[in-house]
């Protein structure tokens, strides 16, 4: 089968398009045929190391786990003997970064109890693929369990237009918060769109300094500060931080401990349940994704470079349906 392989950490030049050994399932197990995937931050970041403390986790000199991609959307082809819970044929969707990664490739095996839920029937593979496992799993992870969102609280989220920013956008409202999001001018339409009561373009206005106080400041792109959004927080106000360091690690560690407002980074996991959780939000309507734009599989070094870029809007899909077309005309 094909995948996208790299055998050193580096820039996107690194990744390979090769042939690799197609993954037979065990019998616990599930075999899905990748439909669609993305390139997630997770992704580059593995990719380049980057963090350093990644190397610690997938090796020092060089990558331990060859095939990225930790979301995916596709159609289960084979059953283990022990398999219960699905049957070949079902269309799913899978979060995979507790098993490897991998969904990069062709076919991914995956445990039938990982995060693998039924695809929204009302979304296609690329859809269904762009984001809702790794977005909307972080967001509602911050949101939900860090941020304590309860209705009627008013939440920002800077970098509204994100991969994770749509996701947090959509799940505040679902929460029954008072939304604000933060994005550039192109996008200031698609976030009130995704059901943002108010939206603010940062090339306008700097939402630290227009006197308005929030319960939750989502910060999804590492753009500002603890320091900098403490006057926007209300007394018992809490700042999300999806990225952050030891400047901000230093700040939880003082603000777990003294005064009202927190400053929270964490790594977001989320659970099976989770993901149905979002899966039948996305079947209602109440969720949808957001495609920047879409790679096959050959142009993933490209695709990695405008997911890296910082500007994207909402997911970067990769694609294999002229993949699957080739083999099946063989």
């Amino acid at each position: 089968m094909k995948a996208a392989s790299y055998e050193q950490y580096g820039p996107p030049e690194v990744l390979q398009i090769k042939d690799v050994e197609k993954p037979v399932p065990g019998d616990n197990e599930i075999l899905i045929r990748v439909h669609a995937a993305t390139v997630t931050p997770a992704d580059w970041r593995f990719r380049k190391a980057q963090p350093p403390i990644i190397r610690l986790m997938n090796g020092l000199t060089k990558p331990k786990t060859r095939i990225l991609g930790v979301e995916l959307s596709g159609d289960v082809v084979a059953v283990g003997r022990d398999v219960t819970s699905f049957r070949v044929g079902d269309a799913v969707l899978a979060d995979t970064a507790s098993n490897g990664f991998g969904g990069h490739a062709e076919y991914k095996a995956l445990p039938q109890d990982a995060k693998v839920v039924a695809k929204p029937t009302s979304m296609t593979h690329e859809e269904a693929a762009a984001g809702i496992c790794f977005g909307g799993l972080t967001s509602l992870h911050f949101l939900r369990e860090q941020g304590r969102i309860q209705r009627g609280h008013k939440v920002l989220v800077n970098g509204a237009s994100g991969g994770c920013g749509t996701f947090a956008v959509q799940l505040a409202k679902h929460f029954g918060a008072q939304v604000t999001g933060v994005c550039s001018t192109p996008n200031v339409e698609l976030v009130a769109s995704l059901g943002a009561d108010h939206v603010i373009d940062y090339t306008k206005q700097d939402f630290t300094r227009n006197g308005e106080t929030y319960d939750i400041i989502f910060d999804t792109v590492g753009k500002v500060t603890f320091s900098q959004c403490k006057g926007s927080l209300t007394k018992k106000g809490r700042f999300l931080a999806l990225v952050f360091g030891p400047r901000l690690m230093a700040q939880m560690a003082w603000t777990s401990l003294f005064g009202g407002k927190k400053a929270i980074g964490t790594v977001a996991m989320g659970t099976r349940e989770d993901l149905l959780l979002l899966k039948e939000l996305a079947e209602t309507g109440k969720l949808r994704t957001v495609i920047d734009r879409r790679y096959p599989l050959e142009q993933i070094a490209e695709a990695h470079r405008h997911a890296e870029g910082g500007h994207k809007t909402g997911s970067v899909v990769i694609t294999f349906g002229h993949l699957h077309e080739e083999a099946d005309a063989c």
